[in-house]
């Protein structure tokens, strides 16, 4: 009887997961029906995923959510167990999971590039269903305007043919990020308050919206809107991370622990963030969640509330003095201090190494543009996190790169270093570990990005292609490597996991 009741347990369970499987609005397919699939819904998002991989599981629950909310909007959700189609996923250039990608049929494939939460993918790909300017009446109008935080209404005549084509070009371009929609109607125009041509941006938080009258310009729209859609003091995390560091302008961090703390700074530096808009981005930041990001901006981990200005484009800190209390005046004053270009930049940087024994030279802030932008030479540089898995795997191939470079003909002309970017502030646009770039000697305000397999030949044949002197140098593989793709898909849910477990944005 003991037995039975067990079985009939185990039944129920499967019953139940079968069930909840029946009811998911997040189609699982296979590489016999994934084709078929995609060819019959004009647009649909497909996951590449592995069952082991953390983020796939974190993914999973925002994602069928999505798919819920899109089901009604005939936008598709799907997804693809690699480990059992891994030609399926091969097929499809899948080097990491989760991957995901947007397919209008087979042909028209592009990258999924927006947040992994559920009222973020909704709204990217309610962008994606949408033309790059939708066409608005004075009925459609109201419903666009509230149709997402952020959307872009440009009223232009008709005939205006140049006014449209810029318009359009510029939705083209930030279609992933907000509506844009267009009106021909002057009546309509007028009832809005504006004359042809203009753009309005509407916004649910802040003024509501902004209008643009200037020249039509494609990079001073573009501008307009980033500046316009920033908030005034919004929120960093890892859903607007991205967004504040590509914006162009200075971030000014404004750490606390609390929400109430949170609020209270912000509503106290409003009239600072008011003067600098669009000059400086003013950003709340959760301390509790993500206080070891303070040292990314030099300031340290143990005193909150803090304030710091990231200079995002030359990477460089100007942490306000922790000692002190953060107060309107003094923010004020510290602002207009770092406008005025009255402060210095705090510079983080271990000691310069005594002597440079090993294979791979050590670079830090202090030595910085003596190694790196030495004009003389090609400088292979590894930006790495002594806490990151993948950093320490490739040391040992690292180090081989450099002796084979350091016993052969190029040894006074190529230069294989390393970096430990948490410890020492450099100018470089880093947003994961390892990076490695090439500096080529004649060249260095044009480094190059390496992105393939991070083997001994494949480094050597990209300093060779890239560098001035076209330096190859021989090498044998001690050991056969293992498989690219699994060790691609290794790479992004390790570089991930390091990244959460420490915190950082």
């Amino acid at each position: 009887m003991h037995h039975k009741k067990i079985a009939f347990g185990l039944l129920a369970a499967l019953a139940s997961l079968a069930s909840a499987e029946d009811k998911s609005d997040v189609h699982q397919l296979t590489e016999k029906t994934f084709d078929d699939f995609v060819k019959a819904n004009p647009l649909v998002l497909a996951e590449f995923f592995a069952p082991w991989c953390g983020h796939c599981k974190a993914l999973a629950p925002e994602y069928e959510e999505a798919a819920t909310s899109l089901k009604e909007k005939s936008i598709k959700l799907a997804k693809i167990d690699c480990t059992e189609e891994a030609d399926l996923c091969k097929k499809h250039g899948v080097e990491g999971y989760p991957t995901l990608k947007v397919f209008r049929g087979l042909e028209i494939v592009s990258p999924y590039n927006g947040p992994r939460k559920a009222a973020g993918i909704t709204s990217y790909m309610v962008k994606q269903s949408l033309p790059a300017v939708s066409s608005l009446t004075k009925s459609t109008l109201e419903e666009f305007k509230t149709a997402d935080d952020v959307v872009l209404v440009a009223y232009i005549a008709a005939d205006d043919k140049a006014s449209n084509e810029t318009f359009t070009s510029v939705a083209e371009k930030l279609r992933d990020n907000y509506l844009f929609g267009g009106v021909n109607d002057a009546a309509v125009a007028e009832a809005e308050g504006v004359k042809f041509p203009s753009i309005v941006l509407y916004k649910s938080f802040d003024e509501g919206k902004n209008t643009f009258t200037e020249k039509f310009d494609l990079e001073t729209i573009e501008k307009f809107a980033k500046t316009s859609a920033t908030p005034l003091i919004g929120e960093v995390g890892p859903e607007t991370y991205a967004s504040y560091m590509s914006a162009g302008i200075p971030l000014a961090y404004i750490f606390a622990e609390t929400k109430e703390e949170r609020d209270s700074l912000s509503k106290d530096l409003k009239p600072v963030a008011e003067k600098y808009k669009g000059k400086i981005n003013f950003a709340t930041i959760n301390a509790k969640e993500f206080g070891a990001h303070a040292q990314n901006v030099n300031l340290r981990t143990d005193i909150f509330p803090a304030f710091a200005i990231h200079e995002t484009r030359k990477n460089l800190k100007f942490p306000f003095d922790q000692e002190q209390k953060i107060t309107k005046e003094a923010i004020a004053k510290f602002a207009d201090d770092y406008s005025a270009g009255k402060i210095e930049p705090n510079v983080k940087s271990e000691p310069i190494p005594e002597k440079q024994d090993g294979p791979v030279t050590i670079i830090v802030a202090k030595n910085y543009e003596k190694i790196v932008l030495d004009d003389d030479k090609d400088v292979l540089v590894e930006f790495y996190a002594p806490w990151c898995g993948h950093c320490k795997s490739l040391a040992p191939k690292y180090d081989q790169l450099g002796e084979a470079y350091g016993k052969s003909e190029f040894k006074d002309k190529v230069v294989i270093a390393k970096v430990d970017a948490t410890s020492n502030d450099v100018p470089d646009d880093i947003t994961g570990y390892p990076t490695i770039k090439l500096f080529p000697a004649g060249a260095k305000d044009a480094p190059v990005a390496f992105n393939g397999a991070r083997e001994v030949k494949d480094l050597i044949k990209f300093i060779e292609e890239n560098g001035k002197y076209k330096a190859s140098v021989p090498f044998e593989e001690e050991k056969a490597t293992e498989d690219a793709a699994p060790a691609a898909s290794e790479k992004e849910e390790t570089a991930e996991k390091d990244v959460e477990d420490h915190d950082e944005l």
